[in-house]
Protein backbone atom coordinates (compact mmCIF):
# COMPACT_ATOMS: atom_id res chain seq x y z
CA UNK A 1 0.00 0.00 0.00
CA UNK A 2 1.32 3.29 -0.67
CA UNK A 3 1.70 5.66 1.95
CA UNK A 4 -0.58 8.49 2.98
CA UNK A 5 1.87 11.12 2.05
CA UNK A 6 2.14 9.62 -1.14
CA UNK A 7 -1.74 9.58 -1.62
CA UNK A 8 -1.82 12.81 0.01
CA UNK A 9 0.30 14.39 -2.92
CA UNK A 10 -1.57 12.36 -5.35
CA UNK A 11 -5.55 13.47 -4.47
CA UNK A 12 -6.83 16.51 -2.49
CA UNK A 13 -7.84 14.85 0.78
CA UNK A 14 -11.50 15.14 -0.09
CA UNK A 15 -11.58 13.16 -2.59
CA UNK A 16 -10.67 9.99 -0.22
CA UNK A 17 -13.53 9.27 2.43
CA UNK A 18 -16.73 9.07 3.82
CA UNK A 19 -18.36 8.41 7.42
CA UNK A 20 -21.97 8.26 10.43
CA UNK A 21 -22.60 8.26 13.85
CA UNK A 22 -25.25 8.09 16.84
CA UNK A 23 -27.42 10.89 18.35
CA UNK A 24 -24.50 13.18 20.20
CA UNK A 25 -26.85 14.51 22.36
CA UNK A 26 -28.07 11.41 24.26
CA UNK A 27 -26.30 10.16 27.08
CA UNK A 28 -26.62 6.06 25.53
CA UNK A 29 -23.39 5.27 24.50
CA UNK A 30 -21.66 6.88 22.16
CA UNK A 31 -18.61 4.33 21.48
CA UNK A 32 -21.24 1.50 21.01
CA UNK A 33 -21.75 1.24 17.06
CA UNK A 34 -23.86 -1.15 15.05
CA UNK A 35 -21.90 -3.99 12.82
CA UNK A 36 -23.16 -6.14 10.13
CA UNK A 37 -24.88 -8.97 10.73
CA UNK A 38 -23.20 -12.17 9.76
CA UNK A 39 -25.72 -12.46 6.90
CA UNK A 40 -25.63 -9.22 4.88
CA UNK A 41 -28.96 -9.14 3.49
CA UNK A 42 -29.29 -8.32 -0.44
CA UNK A 43 -32.17 -6.13 -1.32
CA UNK A 44 -32.74 -5.86 -5.19
CA UNK A 45 -29.38 -6.75 -5.58
CA UNK A 46 -29.43 -10.67 -6.43
CA UNK A 47 -28.52 -13.45 -4.40
CA UNK A 48 -25.14 -14.85 -3.07
CA UNK A 49 -21.84 -14.85 -4.53
CA UNK A 50 -22.40 -15.90 -7.94
CA UNK A 51 -24.63 -12.36 -8.32
CA UNK A 52 -22.29 -10.06 -7.67
CA UNK A 53 -21.81 -7.72 -10.40
CA UNK A 54 -19.08 -4.77 -11.17
CA UNK A 55 -20.37 -1.39 -12.19
CA UNK A 56 -22.48 1.25 -9.79
CA UNK A 57 -25.92 1.45 -9.24
CA UNK A 58 -27.54 3.50 -11.56
CA UNK A 59 -29.13 7.01 -10.28
CA UNK A 60 -33.13 7.08 -9.21
CA UNK A 61 -34.61 7.51 -12.44
CA UNK A 62 -32.01 6.26 -14.80
CA UNK A 63 -30.03 9.31 -15.13
CA UNK A 64 -27.85 11.93 -12.65
CA UNK A 65 -30.24 15.63 -13.05
CA UNK A 66 -27.72 18.06 -12.92
CA UNK A 67 -28.87 21.98 -13.32
CA UNK A 68 -25.97 23.77 -13.34
CA UNK A 69 -26.56 26.26 -16.32
CA UNK A 70 -23.40 25.51 -19.32
CA UNK A 71 -20.63 27.74 -19.32
CA UNK A 72 -21.45 29.63 -22.60
CA UNK A 73 -25.08 30.17 -21.65
CA UNK A 74 -23.97 31.70 -18.12
CA UNK A 75 -23.90 35.26 -19.34
CA UNK A 76 -27.31 35.53 -20.91
CA UNK A 77 -28.39 34.08 -18.12
CA UNK A 78 -27.27 36.32 -15.49
CA UNK A 79 -28.91 39.14 -17.79
CA UNK A 80 -32.13 37.07 -17.79
CA UNK A 81 -32.08 37.01 -13.84
CA UNK A 82 -31.27 40.71 -13.59
CA UNK A 83 -34.59 41.71 -15.07
CA UNK A 84 -36.77 39.29 -13.32
CA UNK A 85 -38.18 39.03 -9.51
CA UNK A 86 -36.28 38.64 -7.10
CA UNK A 87 -35.66 35.86 -4.06
CA UNK A 88 -33.00 36.18 -1.52
CA UNK A 89 -32.26 32.41 -0.58
CA UNK A 90 -30.90 32.36 3.25
CA UNK A 91 -28.06 30.11 3.83
CA UNK A 92 -30.10 26.66 4.23
CA UNK A 93 -31.80 27.51 1.10
CA UNK A 94 -28.78 27.87 -0.76
CA UNK A 95 -27.74 24.68 0.84
CA UNK A 96 -30.88 23.16 -0.57
CA UNK A 97 -30.09 24.40 -4.51
CA UNK A 98 -26.44 23.13 -4.20
CA UNK A 99 -27.93 20.11 -3.29
CA UNK A 100 -30.39 19.93 -6.29
CA UNK A 101 -27.72 21.69 -8.65
CA UNK A 102 -25.66 18.39 -8.24
CA UNK A 103 -28.79 15.91 -8.60
CA UNK A 104 -28.48 14.64 -4.75
CA UNK A 105 -32.01 14.35 -5.28
CA UNK A 106 -32.62 13.17 -8.96
CA UNK A 107 -34.95 12.82 -10.78
CA UNK A 108 -36.15 16.32 -9.12
CA UNK A 109 -35.41 19.03 -11.25
CA UNK A 110 -36.18 21.99 -8.49
CA UNK A 111 -38.10 23.57 -5.99
CA UNK A 112 -40.59 21.02 -5.26
CA UNK A 113 -44.10 22.13 -6.30
CA UNK A 114 -47.18 21.29 -4.43
CA UNK A 115 -47.53 17.69 -5.81
CA UNK A 116 -44.34 17.07 -4.78
CA UNK A 117 -44.35 18.50 -1.24
CA UNK A 118 -47.30 16.09 -0.87
CA UNK A 119 -46.38 13.12 -2.14
CA UNK A 120 -43.25 13.27 0.08
CA UNK A 121 -45.45 14.72 3.37
CA UNK A 122 -47.63 11.47 2.59
CA UNK A 123 -45.54 9.22 0.98
CA UNK A 124 -42.22 9.34 1.75
CA UNK A 125 -41.67 9.02 -2.35
CA UNK A 126 -42.82 10.39 -5.83
CA UNK A 127 -44.04 8.55 -8.35
CA UNK A 128 -42.91 9.37 -11.74
CA UNK A 129 -43.89 9.37 -15.41
CA UNK A 130 -43.53 5.57 -15.91
CA UNK A 131 -44.76 4.58 -12.99
CA UNK A 132 -41.98 3.76 -10.69
CA UNK A 133 -41.28 4.92 -7.59
CA UNK A 134 -38.29 6.76 -6.22
CA UNK A 135 -37.68 7.43 -2.65
CA UNK A 136 -38.16 11.14 -0.86
CA UNK A 137 -38.62 11.41 2.41
CA UNK A 138 -37.56 15.16 2.66
CA UNK A 139 -39.23 18.54 1.74
CA UNK A 140 -37.04 20.37 -0.98
CA UNK A 141 -38.84 23.72 -0.68
CA UNK A 142 -38.16 27.54 -1.30
CA UNK A 143 -40.67 29.76 1.24
CA UNK A 144 -41.80 33.04 0.58
CA UNK A 145 -43.55 35.77 2.56
CA UNK A 146 -46.91 38.05 1.47
CA UNK A 147 -44.49 40.53 -0.06
CA UNK A 148 -42.27 38.31 -1.96
CA UNK A 149 -45.44 36.69 -3.42
CA UNK A 150 -46.71 40.41 -3.92
CA UNK A 151 -43.72 41.23 -6.08
CA UNK A 152 -43.72 38.18 -8.34
CA UNK A 153 -47.09 38.79 -9.52
CA UNK A 154 -48.08 36.75 -12.47
CA UNK A 155 -44.45 36.38 -13.17
CA UNK A 156 -43.57 32.74 -14.16
CA UNK A 157 -39.88 33.23 -13.43
CA UNK A 158 -38.18 34.77 -10.51
CA UNK A 159 -34.70 35.14 -10.02
CA UNK A 160 -32.95 33.81 -7.09
CA UNK A 161 -30.36 35.67 -4.86
CA UNK A 162 -27.45 35.23 -2.29
CA UNK A 163 -27.04 37.48 0.78
CA UNK A 164 -24.96 39.58 -1.61
CA UNK A 165 -27.96 40.18 -3.57
CA UNK A 166 -26.53 38.70 -6.92
CA UNK A 167 -28.61 36.48 -8.93
CA UNK A 168 -27.48 32.73 -8.28
CA UNK A 169 -30.09 30.79 -9.82
CA UNK A 170 -33.59 31.26 -11.85
CA UNK A 171 -36.65 29.50 -11.25
CA UNK A 172 -39.05 28.95 -14.00
CA UNK A 173 -42.65 27.51 -14.92
CA UNK A 174 -43.31 28.55 -11.43
CA UNK A 175 -45.87 27.58 -8.71
CA UNK A 176 -47.25 29.45 -5.56
CA UNK A 177 -48.95 27.51 -2.84
CA UNK A 178 -49.53 27.10 1.45
CA UNK A 179 -46.83 27.10 3.53
CA UNK A 180 -49.18 24.17 5.70
CA UNK A 181 -46.15 24.90 8.38
CA UNK A 182 -47.61 22.71 11.54
CA UNK A 183 -48.64 20.02 8.72
CA UNK A 184 -45.53 19.47 7.47
CA UNK A 185 -43.15 19.90 10.99
CA UNK A 186 -45.63 17.18 12.27
CA UNK A 187 -44.73 14.81 9.38
CA UNK A 188 -41.49 15.07 8.65
CA UNK A 189 -40.59 14.88 12.57
CA UNK A 190 -43.56 13.19 14.09
CA UNK A 191 -43.83 15.70 16.61
CA UNK A 192 -44.92 19.54 16.93
CA UNK A 193 -42.98 19.96 20.02
CA UNK A 194 -40.95 23.43 20.53
CA UNK A 195 -37.06 22.93 20.20
CA UNK A 196 -36.62 21.53 17.16
CA UNK A 197 -33.47 22.87 15.61
CA UNK A 198 -33.90 22.73 11.94
CA UNK A 199 -37.57 23.78 12.85
CA UNK A 200 -36.71 26.73 14.58
CA UNK A 201 -34.18 27.93 11.73
CA UNK A 202 -35.69 27.03 8.77
CA UNK A 203 -39.65 26.97 9.29
CA UNK A 204 -40.82 28.72 12.33
CA UNK A 205 -40.17 31.94 11.05
CA UNK A 206 -40.23 31.19 7.65
CA UNK A 207 -43.16 32.66 5.06
CA UNK A 208 -46.50 31.98 4.67
CA UNK A 209 -46.24 30.70 0.92
CA UNK A 210 -43.92 28.40 -1.00
CA UNK A 211 -42.78 28.54 -4.44
CA UNK A 212 -41.72 25.53 -6.61
CA UNK A 213 -40.28 25.26 -10.38
CA UNK A 214 -37.56 23.95 -12.37
CA UNK A 215 -34.49 25.18 -11.28
CA UNK A 216 -31.41 26.41 -13.07
CA UNK A 217 -27.95 27.62 -11.09
CA UNK A 218 -26.02 30.18 -13.11
CA UNK A 219 -22.59 28.55 -11.52
CA UNK A 220 -21.46 25.68 -9.52
CA UNK A 221 -22.08 26.60 -5.80
CA UNK A 222 -18.72 27.36 -4.29
CA UNK A 223 -18.17 28.27 -0.27
CA UNK A 224 -14.60 30.05 -0.44
CA UNK A 225 -14.23 28.48 2.79
CA UNK A 226 -11.21 26.30 2.22
CA UNK A 227 -13.00 23.08 1.94
CA UNK A 228 -14.65 23.39 -1.66
CA UNK A 229 -11.92 20.55 -2.91
CA UNK A 230 -13.71 18.48 -0.29
CA UNK A 231 -17.47 18.83 -1.72
CA UNK A 232 -17.27 16.07 -4.83
CA UNK A 233 -20.58 16.46 -6.90
CA UNK A 234 -22.75 12.64 -7.74
CA UNK A 235 -20.99 12.61 -10.77
CA UNK A 236 -17.53 13.74 -10.01
CA UNK A 237 -17.96 10.63 -7.00
CA UNK A 238 -18.78 8.64 -9.48
CA UNK A 239 -15.72 9.66 -11.93
CA UNK A 240 -13.77 8.56 -8.62
CA UNK A 241 -15.01 5.47 -7.62
CA UNK A 242 -15.13 3.91 -11.57
CA UNK A 243 -11.15 5.59 -11.74
CA UNK A 244 -10.56 3.02 -8.55
CA UNK A 245 -12.29 0.64 -10.02
CA UNK A 246 -14.87 -0.09 -7.28
CA UNK A 247 -17.23 -2.77 -7.59
CA UNK A 248 -19.39 -2.19 -4.47
CA UNK A 249 -19.62 1.25 -2.75
CA UNK A 250 -20.91 1.26 1.01
CA UNK A 251 -21.34 4.89 2.33
CA UNK A 252 -21.08 5.80 6.20
CA UNK A 253 -21.98 9.61 6.85
CA UNK A 254 -20.85 11.16 9.86
CA UNK A 255 -21.72 14.45 11.60
CA UNK A 256 -19.38 13.26 14.46
CA UNK A 257 -15.40 13.06 14.77
CA UNK A 258 -14.80 9.36 13.83
CA UNK A 259 -13.59 7.23 17.05
CA UNK A 260 -11.95 3.22 16.39
CA UNK A 261 -15.45 1.96 16.84
CA UNK A 262 -16.56 3.86 13.27
CA UNK A 263 -13.76 3.03 11.83
CA UNK A 264 -14.38 -1.09 13.15
CA UNK A 265 -17.33 -1.14 11.49
CA UNK A 266 -16.39 0.59 8.27
CA UNK A 267 -13.27 -1.73 7.80
CA UNK A 268 -15.09 -4.67 9.17
CA UNK A 269 -18.09 -4.04 6.52
CA UNK A 270 -15.32 -4.24 3.74
CA UNK A 271 -14.32 -7.62 5.20
CA UNK A 272 -17.78 -8.94 4.53
CA UNK A 273 -18.53 -7.69 0.92
CA UNK A 274 -14.73 -9.46 0.11
CA UNK A 275 -16.27 -12.81 1.91
CA UNK A 276 -19.82 -11.89 -0.20
CA UNK A 277 -17.46 -12.27 -3.70
CA UNK A 278 -16.52 -8.71 -4.55
CA UNK A 279 -13.35 -7.27 -5.67
CA UNK A 280 -12.59 -4.08 -4.45
CA UNK A 281 -15.48 -2.37 -1.95
CA UNK A 282 -14.66 1.29 -1.67
CA UNK A 283 -15.78 2.89 1.42
CA UNK A 284 -17.80 6.41 0.81
CA UNK A 285 -16.82 8.21 4.21
CA UNK A 286 -19.58 11.46 3.76
CA UNK A 287 -19.67 13.49 6.64
CA UNK A 288 -22.46 16.12 6.12
CA UNK A 289 -21.84 19.78 5.52
CA UNK A 290 -25.29 21.65 5.85
CA UNK A 291 -27.03 23.13 9.00
CA UNK A 292 -26.40 21.54 11.79
CA UNK A 293 -27.15 22.35 15.65
CA UNK A 294 -25.36 24.96 17.27
CA UNK A 295 -23.41 21.77 19.45
CA UNK A 296 -22.30 19.97 16.68
CA UNK A 297 -18.33 19.79 15.94
CA UNK A 298 -18.22 22.39 13.36
CA UNK A 299 -17.34 21.04 9.88
CA UNK A 300 -13.70 22.44 9.44
CA UNK A 301 -12.91 21.18 12.72
CA UNK A 302 -14.54 17.39 11.82
CA UNK A 303 -13.31 17.39 8.09
CA UNK A 304 -9.51 18.26 10.06
CA UNK A 305 -10.02 15.15 12.12
CA UNK A 306 -11.14 12.74 9.83
CA UNK A 307 -7.85 13.65 7.99
CA UNK A 308 -5.81 12.97 11.16
CA UNK A 309 -8.02 9.11 10.77
CA UNK A 310 -6.31 8.74 7.43
CA UNK A 311 -2.65 10.07 8.19
CA UNK A 312 -2.74 8.09 11.74
CA UNK A 313 -3.66 4.86 9.05
CA UNK A 314 -6.88 3.90 10.89
CA UNK A 315 -8.68 4.06 7.50
CA UNK A 316 -6.74 3.32 4.22
CA UNK A 317 -6.44 5.72 2.00
CA UNK A 318 -6.59 3.88 -0.97
CA UNK A 319 -10.15 2.17 -0.54
CA UNK A 320 -11.69 5.20 0.92
CA UNK A 321 -12.84 8.54 -0.70
CA UNK A 322 -13.87 11.42 1.59
CA UNK A 323 -16.50 13.68 0.56
CA UNK A 324 -18.71 16.33 2.48
CA UNK A 325 -22.61 15.64 1.74
CA UNK A 326 -23.74 19.13 1.40
CA UNK A 327 -27.45 18.70 2.91
CA UNK A 328 -28.34 20.63 5.43
CA UNK A 329 -29.43 18.07 8.86
CA UNK A 330 -33.41 17.89 9.86
CA UNK A 331 -32.86 15.49 12.67
CA UNK A 332 -35.52 14.18 11.54
CA UNK A 333 -34.90 10.31 12.34
CA UNK A 334 -36.15 7.37 10.47
CA UNK A 335 -37.94 10.03 8.29
CA UNK A 336 -34.69 11.79 7.40
CA UNK A 337 -32.17 8.63 7.13
CA UNK A 338 -34.41 7.77 3.95
CA UNK A 339 -33.25 10.43 2.36
CA UNK A 340 -29.76 10.45 3.44
CA UNK A 341 -29.77 7.10 2.05
CA UNK A 342 -31.65 7.62 -1.51
CA UNK A 343 -28.71 10.49 -1.80
CA UNK A 344 -25.97 7.95 -1.61
CA UNK A 345 -27.70 6.10 -4.23
CA UNK A 346 -27.27 8.76 -6.67
CA UNK A 347 -23.49 8.98 -6.01
CA UNK A 348 -23.14 5.21 -7.24
CA UNK A 349 -23.54 3.75 -3.17
CA UNK A 350 -25.15 0.46 -3.43
CA UNK A 351 -24.52 -0.33 0.18
CA UNK A 352 -25.80 1.76 3.47
CA UNK A 353 -24.54 1.51 6.85
CA UNK A 354 -27.26 2.36 9.01
CA UNK A 355 -26.66 2.38 13.45
CA UNK A 356 -28.38 3.14 16.21
CA UNK A 357 -30.95 6.20 15.78
CA UNK A 358 -29.68 7.65 12.87
CA UNK A 359 -30.59 11.23 12.23
CA UNK A 360 -31.85 11.08 15.69
CA UNK A 361 -31.87 13.39 18.85
CA UNK A 362 -32.86 13.66 22.41
CA UNK A 363 -36.47 15.06 22.68
CA UNK A 364 -36.21 18.99 22.44
CA UNK A 365 -38.42 18.91 25.91
CA UNK A 366 -38.69 15.95 27.63
CA UNK A 367 -35.58 13.70 28.91
CA UNK A 368 -35.63 10.69 26.40
CA UNK A 369 -34.80 9.97 22.99
CA UNK A 370 -37.59 11.33 19.90
CA UNK A 371 -37.43 8.55 18.27
CA UNK A 372 -36.69 4.54 19.00
CA UNK A 373 -33.31 3.63 18.01
CA UNK A 374 -34.43 0.75 16.13
CA UNK A 375 -36.61 2.08 14.07
CA UNK A 376 -34.36 4.01 11.63
CA UNK A 377 -33.22 0.65 10.14
CA UNK A 378 -35.92 -1.11 10.24
CA UNK A 379 -37.54 1.73 8.18
CA UNK A 380 -35.16 1.82 5.39
CA UNK A 381 -35.44 -1.81 4.77
CA UNK A 382 -38.99 -1.53 3.77
CA UNK A 383 -38.60 2.16 2.82
CA UNK A 384 -40.36 2.74 -1.17
CA UNK A 385 -37.93 3.19 -3.71
CA UNK A 386 -35.02 2.17 -1.94
CA UNK A 387 -35.24 -1.35 -3.04
CA UNK A 388 -32.10 -1.34 -4.89
CA UNK A 389 -29.95 -0.29 -2.05
CA UNK A 390 -28.44 -2.85 0.36
CA UNK A 391 -28.86 -1.87 4.02
CA UNK A 392 -26.03 -3.13 6.59
CA UNK A 393 -27.55 -2.74 10.18
CA UNK A 394 -24.73 -3.02 12.92
CA UNK A 395 -24.15 -5.23 16.04
CA UNK A 396 -22.68 -3.48 19.39
CA UNK A 397 -19.23 -2.71 19.57
CA UNK A 398 -17.72 -0.85 22.88
CA UNK A 399 -14.32 -0.32 24.13
CA UNK A 400 -13.01 -3.35 25.60
CA UNK A 401 -10.88 -2.99 27.96
CA UNK A 402 -9.52 -6.40 28.35
CA UNK A 403 -8.17 -5.74 24.84
CA UNK A 404 -7.21 -1.73 24.93
CA UNK A 405 -9.55 -1.32 22.21
CA UNK A 406 -12.91 -0.67 20.55
CA UNK A 407 -14.63 -4.46 19.62
CA UNK A 408 -17.43 -6.16 19.31
CA UNK A 409 -19.57 -6.44 22.01
CA UNK A 410 -19.42 -9.78 24.00
CA UNK A 411 -22.71 -10.28 26.18
CA UNK A 412 -21.23 -13.13 28.09
CA UNK A 413 -18.29 -10.92 29.96
CA UNK A 414 -20.27 -6.90 29.73
CA UNK A 415 -18.35 -6.21 32.26
CA UNK A 416 -15.37 -5.96 30.49
CA UNK A 417 -16.75 -3.51 28.25
CA UNK A 418 -17.01 0.19 28.24
CA UNK A 419 -19.48 2.28 26.67
CA UNK A 420 -18.31 6.01 26.06
CA UNK A 421 -21.32 8.18 25.67
CA UNK A 422 -21.44 11.31 23.73
CA UNK A 423 -21.53 13.11 26.65
CA UNK A 424 -18.89 12.07 28.11
CA UNK A 425 -16.87 12.33 25.11
CA UNK A 426 -16.97 15.88 24.82
CA UNK A 427 -16.25 16.39 28.91
CA UNK A 428 -13.04 14.51 28.31
CA UNK A 429 -12.15 16.85 25.25
CA UNK A 430 -13.04 19.80 27.14
CA UNK A 431 -10.85 18.96 30.02
CA UNK A 432 -8.21 18.31 27.77
CA UNK A 433 -8.34 14.91 29.32
CA UNK A 434 -6.76 11.40 27.12
CA UNK A 435 -9.70 8.75 26.36
CA UNK A 436 -8.64 5.33 26.89
CA UNK A 437 -6.41 3.90 24.16
CA UNK A 438 -7.49 2.81 21.15
CA UNK A 439 -11.10 4.90 21.58
CA UNK A 440 -10.17 7.54 19.18
CA UNK A 441 -6.44 7.67 17.39
CA UNK A 442 -3.84 10.54 19.10
CA UNK A 443 -4.08 12.65 15.81
CA UNK A 444 -7.81 13.04 15.64
CA UNK A 445 -8.04 13.43 19.51
CA UNK A 446 -6.03 16.22 19.70
CA UNK A 447 -8.15 18.11 17.26
CA UNK A 448 -11.54 17.30 19.37
CA UNK A 449 -9.28 18.90 22.10
CA UNK A 450 -8.21 22.02 20.33
CA UNK A 451 -11.72 22.27 19.14
CA UNK A 452 -12.97 22.77 22.53
CA UNK A 453 -9.96 24.56 23.73
CA UNK A 454 -11.27 27.40 20.93
CA UNK A 455 -14.01 27.91 22.93
CA UNK A 456 -13.22 28.55 26.22
CA UNK A 457 -14.55 31.63 27.72
CA UNK A 458 -12.88 34.91 26.81
CA UNK A 459 -11.75 37.52 29.49
CA UNK A 460 -15.30 38.82 30.18
CA UNK A 461 -16.28 35.14 30.97
CA UNK A 462 -17.89 34.76 27.50
CA UNK A 463 -17.50 31.72 24.99
CA UNK A 464 -15.46 32.99 22.01
CA UNK A 465 -16.63 32.27 19.03
CA UNK A 466 -15.36 29.08 17.35
CA UNK A 467 -12.09 29.16 15.90
CA UNK A 468 -11.43 28.63 12.24
CA UNK A 469 -9.31 25.81 11.53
Amino acid sequence: MASMAAVLSKTPFLSQPLTKSSSPNSDLPFAAVSFPSKSLRRRGGGGGVGSVRAGLIAPDGGKLVELIVEEPKRREKKHEAAELPRVELTAIDLQWMHVLSEGWASPLGGFMRESEFLQTLHFNSLRLDDGSVVNMSVPIVLAIDDEQKALIGDSKRVALVGSDGNPVAILTDIEIYKHPKEERIARTWGTTAPGLPYVQEAITNAGNWLIGGDLEVLEPVKYNDGLDRFRLSPAELRKELEKRNADAVFAFQLRNPVHNGHALLMTDTRRRLLEMGYKNPILLLHPLGGFTKADDVPLDWRMKQHEKVLEDGVLDPETTVVSIFPSPMHYAGPTEVQWHAKARINAGANFYIVGRDPAGMGHPVEKRDLYDADHGKKVLSMAPGLERLNILPFKVAAYDKTQGKMAFFDPSRPQDFLFISGTKMRTLAKNNENPPDGFMCPGGWKVLVDYYESLTPAGNGRLQEVVPV
